[in-house]
């Protein structure tokens, strides 16, 4: 993807793999998942400012500015750093909130990788992981940069080869709300830990699958769909659904079969997020 010099990737995640192991005495879920990154996401442009403020200057359907992770992150960046300055944010929201995808946790990522560069900070990866998790526990891997095991409330991570893959993703239109989801008491919450030795793509399953599809419709019968052509599962807390294929022609040709009341895309996986080297 070539972007202008002030444009950044945030690019979207899939979870190849969501299992629920436990959960701590505060009441956060213990997970084990396998994140994978795609090239296809939203885009963020910043332009510096002398006096200190911190600006979203588009409108976000459904996001209010103050409530956006990167205007968040951005304000968190700056008091941790002490810098002076300041940055206008604009945000190209291609992907849909409530979708399983990672989009405010990857476009929080995205700003304090791209604001510690354009801000001139230097801030080793290792501090910047600190601040993503407490922007969310989906932030630091994309701060993170490589695809990931990941565990823990999703903060210790391990980076995990993946083989090359096309992937046709679904976007059905709801929202699932994450709190409702994962407080529900009929979600699995035992299920047995695996290593990252054996996992395989092969064998991934997610543990919120079932529920999201009774509680939402839609989904269950978007994943229905794409299952006629491969194995298909559902990313994150849904809605989104997606199935991997080896070829890119197999992948567009299973998306050109889409019928007019679903919407969806093609995407590649990456071998690493797109700003990777932005930290050391």
């Amino acid at each position: 993807m070539n972007l202008p010099p002030n444009s950044f990737a945030a690019p979207a995640k899939l979870n190849l793999t969501l299992r629920i192991v436990g959960r701590r005495a505060d009441g956060y879920h213990l997970l084990q998942t396998v994140f994978r990154f795609i090239d296809y996401g939203d885009t963020l442009d910043f332009r510096v400012r002398a006096d200190g403020a911190i600006t979203r200057i588009n409108e976000v359907s459904g996001i209010m500015a103050d409530d956006d992770l990167c205007v968040r992150a951005a304000r968190l960046l700056q008091q941790e750093s002490g810098t002076p300055l300041g940055a206008d944010i604009t945000l190209h929201k291609r992907l849909p909130a409530g979708g399983g995808l990672g989009g405010g946790s990857s476009d929080a990522a995205t700003t304090l990788l791209a604001l510690n560069r354009v801000w001139q900070l230097d801030l080793p990866r290792s501090r910047l992981l600190e601040m993503a998790l407490k922007l969310g526990a989906d932030v630091p891997v994309f701060v993170f940069g490589d695809n990931a095991f990941a565990e823990g409330v999703g903060e210790r991570l391990t980076a995990i080869a993946l083989p090359p893959a096309w992937y046709v993703v679904l976007t059905p239109p709801v929202a699932v709300s994450t709190a409702r989801i994962f407080s529900h008491p009929e979600l699995k919450r035992d299920s047995k830990t695996i290593t990252i030795q054996s996992f395989s793509v092969d064998l991934a399953g997610n543990d919120l699958e079932p529920l999201v599809c009774r509680e939402y419709p839609e989904v269950a019968r978007h994943l229905a769909w794409l299952a006629q052509f491969a194995p298909a599962m559902m990313t994150g807390s849904g809605s989104c659904v997606f199935a991997s294929f080896a070829a890119e022609d197999t992948a567009r040709g299973v998306l050109a079969r889409l019928p007019g009341t679903m919407t969806g895309f093609v995407a590649q996986g990456l071998k690493r997020h797109p700003l990777h080297d932005l930290a050391r």
